[in-house]
């Protein structure tokens, strides 16, 4: 099994597994409906892909403005048109 298939298989758990990044473990958490963990998570981070997380979490906070920021921080544009499980898968396969 691939990364990406041993994740979205993780979610099935009660828990997070051990050993995922800080990254897909607030992936992990918003999938699980704990923005708040998830944001705890990523706002202790200083990468860019955490700054891309963070502007996913406030886009789907429905923080345009925030998240437009953090896309700033993250190199990276706003995603028109795109559904937020979209975003979020995307999101997993460019961390696995």
């Amino acid at each position: 099994m691939n990364e990406f298939a041993s994740f979205m298989q993780s979610l099935l758990e009660a828990e997070c597994p051990d050993g995922y990044s800080p990254h897909l473990r607030a992936l992990w958490f918003d999938h699980k409906n704990d923005w708040d963990q998830a944001h705890r998570i990523v706002q202790g981070l200083q990468d860019q892909k955490a700054a891309r997380i963070h502007a996913y979490l406030h886009r789907k906070e429905g923080d345009n403005a925030n998240s437009r920021y953090w896309h700033q921080m993250a190199g990276t544009r706003f995603p028109e048109g795109l559904s937020l499980e979209q975003e979020w898968r995307h999101l997993v396969q460019m961390l696995c």
